[in-house]
């Protein structure tokens, strides 16, 4: 076994669960569509949230002969991992019927998924940079990777539902365009 695949046992664990919490959020909450109303926000979040984690699984591998198996690897990709796992548990509530409508439970809980986000890109981008150096900056990488933090900060920091909803739709629309572009 290589360091990486010791390294990746521990994060590829724990965004697989993330992603299995967000799905089984929504699954509870589609059960209980008789009852509550999901709503495009919170939709958008688990979307937006969804492609991250997955985003973030590839940027690991894309890492991989990079990254040394030590303390400081191991102890904060698992506060990143970790911070992904809760922020994907916030997404939708644990007993969607006692909401009503989802929009609620956006609104509460929102800014801190987009805070976690948020806080797991930066780490990653700062630990890209420390091993591999500055990444080329032109129009393709402004768009597609740099817009996403003013964008993620427009939200948590305007934290209105539609100015939140329209930053979630960008924020999607940049997973596409960057394997397109």
């Amino acid at each position: 076994m290589s360091g990486f695949e010791f390294i990746f046992s521990l994060f590829g664990l724990l965004l697989g669960l993330a992603l299995a919490e967000g799905l089984g959020g929504l699954s509870r909450s589609i059960k209980a569509s008789h009852k509550v109303r999901i709503g495009y926000a919170t939709a958008l979040l688990g979307i937006f949230v969804s492609c991250d984690v997955v985003t973030f699984w590839m940027y690991g591998w894309s890492l991989r002969d990079l990254l040394p198996l030590n303390w400081p690897v191991m102890f904060g990709g698992f506060v990143v991992t970790g911070i992904y796992y809760v922020s994907t548990s916030l997404i939708f509530p644990d007993d969607p019927e006692e909401w009503g409508n989802l929009d609620g439970h956006f609104d509460k809980h929102s800014r801190k998924v987009l805070i976690g986000i948020l806080l797991c890109n930066a780490a990653l981008l700062t630990t890209a940079v420390a091993l591999g150096g500055l990444p080329v900056v032109n129009l393709r990488s402004a768009v597609v990777t740099l817009s996403f933090f003013p964008v993620i900060l427009i939200a948590i920091v305007v934290n209105k539902r539609r100015v939140v909803m329209a930053c979630l739709i960008w924020l999607i629309l940049l997973y596409p365009l960057s394997v397109l572009w």
